[in-house]
C-alpha cells in the first residue's frame, strides 16, 4: 500500500512538472525567436542606416573640400603666380583655415613646386607624381594612397602610416593655357574623425564597427588587422551593385555579423572613387537582449516545475477517485481536444482546491499565449464590423461539418445598401453595415457563426448541438430581418435597408457541405425575386423553378 502511494504521488508530481515545462520552454522559445526577428530588423535598419549617412557624409565632404580647392585656384592662385612669398602666405593661410589639408602647393607647367605649405618641397620636381600629372588636365581627385615624398616631412605624432587623398586643378591664365597646377595632399584622418563622430551618436550599439572599402575592395578604414586587406564578402558585392541594406554574413574570421551596406555614388560635380561604407556588429551581441530574455522565461518556467511539482506531490496522498477524473481531463487537454475542461471535483477541501488550481493553471497558461492567438485572430476577422470574416467561415463550415451531425446555412444580403451608398456615401454605409453586423450577431446563438462574406452580404452557420433545441428558424428569420428594418441614425438622419435571407440545411438537403451552401444562395436570390426582406427557405420545388425561369 505504501509502495502505491509513492508511486501515486511521484506521477503526479512529474506529470504536474512535464506539464509546466513543456508550456514554459515552448513559450519562451516562440518569444526568443520573435523578439531576435525583431531585434534583427530593427539593428539591421540601423547599420544600414549609418554606413548610407557615412558614405552621404564622405560625398560631401570630399565634394566640399574639391570645391575649396577648385575655388583656391580660380580666385587666389592666379593674381600671385608671379609672387612666390605671397602665394606661399595664400596657402599656408588656407591651411590653417582647412586643418585636413596636410600639404599644399603650387607647380610650374614642368613640374617643379614654386611655392608650398610651410616651405615643404619648395623647388622640388615632382613632374613624376599623379598629383600633379593629372592636375594638368582639369579637377582631379585621387584615390587613397601611401605617403611617398612627404612621409618623412610632415608632423605624424601617431606614427602610422600616412595616407592621402590627391586634389589638384591646373591653374590657367587669361589665353586658358595652363599656367600651373595647384597640387594638394588631403590627410586620411578626416574620415577617422567622420566615423568618430557617427559612431558616438549610436553608443547603443556596442561592437559596431566602420569600414570604408575601396572599388578593388581594400579595406581603407577599419581595425588594424584589416587595413589594407581585400574585403571579398557578399555586402562589398552587393554595394559596388549600388544597393543599399543590410544582411546577416559570415565574415572571414567565420563569426556571424548583421551588415549594414551603402555605396558612395558621389555628390555634385564629385563623381566619387567607387568607396563602399559597410557597418557590422556581431551577431551575438545584437542578439543578447533576446537571450537574456529567453533565458528569464526559462528560470521562471523552471520555477513553476519546482512549484506545481510541490503541489502536486502534496494533494496526491489525499487524491484516489477524482484524481482519475483530473488525469483523464489533462490527458484529453493534452491531445488537444478544444471541448475538454479540466474539472472541479467535489469530495475533499484538498482534491476540490487541487482541481480548481489545474483548471486555473490551464487557463493561465491560454491567456499567457493571448498575444499570439491575437495575431490570428486579426487574420480572421473583418476590420469594418468586427465579425469573422469569409476565412473564417469557411473553416468553420469545414470544421463543423467534418465530424458529423447536422447544420443549418443563411445567406443573407441587404436590400436598398446601393442607394445608401450613392446618396450618402461609403462612409455612411460603413456605419450602416457595422450597425447591422453587431444587430447580426445579437440575433444568434453563443456557438452559432455569422460572418461577413464582403461588401452587404453575410453569412451564417448554425451547427445542431446534442442536448440544445434547436431554433426555430422561421422566427429566427423574423429577428434578423425586424433587427436590420431598424433605421440607423447617421448625423441625424434615419437610414433604413432591408434584407433578403437564403436558408439551407446540411444532411437534410444535401450530404456535400457545398451543394447545401448553393442552395443557401439559391434560395437568397428566390428571396431577392420574390420581393425582398424576407426568407426563402430551399426546396426541391425552388431548383425546379429557377430551372424553368
Amino acid at each position: 500500500m505504501v509502495a502505491r502511494e509513492r508511486g501515486l504521488r511521484t506521477t503526479v508530481a512529474l506529470t504536474s512538472a512535464a506539464l509546466v515545462l513543456g508550456v514554459s520552454v515552448v513559450l519562451a522559445g516562440l518569444t526568443g525567436m520573435r523578439s531576435r526577428a525583431r531585434i534583427e530588423n530593427a539593428i539591421g535598419r540601423s547599420l544600414s542606416e549609418a554606413a548610407d549617412q557615412m558614405a552621404d557624409q564622405l560625398d560631401g565632404s570630399m565634394w566640399a573640400r574639391s570645391s575649396e580647392v577648385a575655388m583656391l585656384a580660380k580666385l587666389g592662385v592666379i593674381h600671385n603666380l608671379g609672387d612666390p612669398a605671397a602665394m606661399r602666405r595664400l596657402l599656408d593661410d588656407f591651411k590653417a583655415t582647412f586643418p585636413t589639408m596636410s600639404w599644399m602647393g603650387i607647380v610650374d607647367p614642368k613640374g617643379k613646386v614654386l611655392a608650398a605649405t610651410d616651405g615643404i618641397l619648395d623647388g622640388a620636381d615632382i613632374s613624376a607624381r599623379p598629383v600633379y600629372r593629372n592636375g594638368l588636365n582639369g579637377l582631379f581627385v585621387g584615390d587613397v594612397h601611401d605617403a611617398v615624398m612627404l612621409a618623412n616631412l610632415l608632423p605624424n605624432p601617431s606614427g602610422e602610416a600616412m595616407k592621402f587623398v590627391d586634389i589638384s586643378i591646373p591653374v590657367r591664365d587669361a589665353d586658358g593655357h595652363v599656367a600651373a597646377v595647384l597640387a594638394t595632399h588631403l590627410s586620411w584622418e578626416w574620415t577617422r574623425d567622420l566615423r568618430r563622430a557617427l559612431m558616438a551618436t549610436m553608443q547603443d550599439r556596442p561592437g559596431l564597427e566602420l569600414f570604408i572599402v575601396a572599388a578593388d575592395r581594400t579595406v581603407l578604414l577599419g581595425p588594424r588587422e584589416l587595413l589594407g586587406a581585400k574585403l571579398e564578402i557578399d555586402a562589398v558585392r552587393r554595394a559596388q551593385s549600388n544597393d543599399r541594406g543590410w544582411a546577416v554574413e559570415t565574415w572571414p574570421d567565420g563569426r556571424d555579423y548583421l551588415t549594414g551596406y551603402a555605396f558612395g555614388n558621389g555628390h555634385l560635380t564629385y563623381k566619387g572613387l567607387g568607396w563602399s561604407v559597410i557597418a557590422r556588429q556581431p551577431l551575438e551581441v545584437a542578439y543578447a537582449p533576446a537571450t537574456a530574455q529567453t533565458v528569464e522565461s526559462v528560470l521562471v518556467g523552471g520555477a513553476m516545475v519546482l512549484l506545481f511539482s510541490a503541489l502536486g506531490w502534496l494533494a496526491a496522498g489525499r487524491v484516489t477517485g477524482p484524481l482519475r477524473r483530473i488525469a483523464v481531463a489533462a490527458e484529453q487537454i493534452r491531445a488537444g481536444d478544444r471541448a475538454a475542461e479540466m474539472p472541479v471535483v467535489a469530495g475533499s477541501a484538498e482534491i476540490a482546491s487541487l482541481s480548481a488550481t489545474l483548471r486555473d493553471l490551464v487557463d493561465g497558461l491560454v491567456h499567457r499565449d493571448a498575444a499570439l492567438v491575437r495575431l490570428e485572430d486579426i487574420a480572421y476577422q473583418d476590420r469594418l464590423t468586427a465579425l469573422p470574416n469569409r476565412r473564417y467561415f469557411e473553416q468553420y463550415v469545414e470544421a463543423t461539418t467534418s465530424g458529423g451531425g447536422s447544420a443549418t446555412f443563411l445567406y443573407i444580403d441587404l436590400d436598398g445598401f446601393k442607394p445608401v451608398n450613392d446618396r450618402l456615401g461609403h462612409d455612411v454605409g460603413d456605419i450602416v453595415l457595422r450597425q447591422v453586423g453587431g444587430r447580426l450577431a445579437a440575433c444568434f446563438r453563443g456557438d452559432d457563426v455569422v460572418a461577413r462574406l464582403g461588401g452587404d452580404e453575410f453569412a451564417a452557420v448554425l451547427p445542431a448541438r446534442t442536448g440544445t433545441e434547436p431554433p426555430n428558424l422561421d422566427d429566427l428569420a423574423a429577428r434578423i430581418i425586424a433587427a436590420v428594418n431598424e433605421p440607423v441614425v447617421v448625423k441625424g438622419e434615419a437610414v433604413r435597408v432591408g434584407c433578403s435571407i437564403g436558408v439551407a440545411q446540411w444532411p437534410a438537403d444535401s450530404a456535400d457541405v457545398a451543394e447545401a451552401l448553393r442552395f443557401a444562395d439559391q434560395a437568397l436570390y428566390q428571396a431577392k425575386r420574390d420581393g425582398r426582406n424576407r426568407a426563402v427557405r430551399w426546396s426541391e420545388n425552388l431548383t425546379a423553378t429557377a430551372g424553368a425561369a
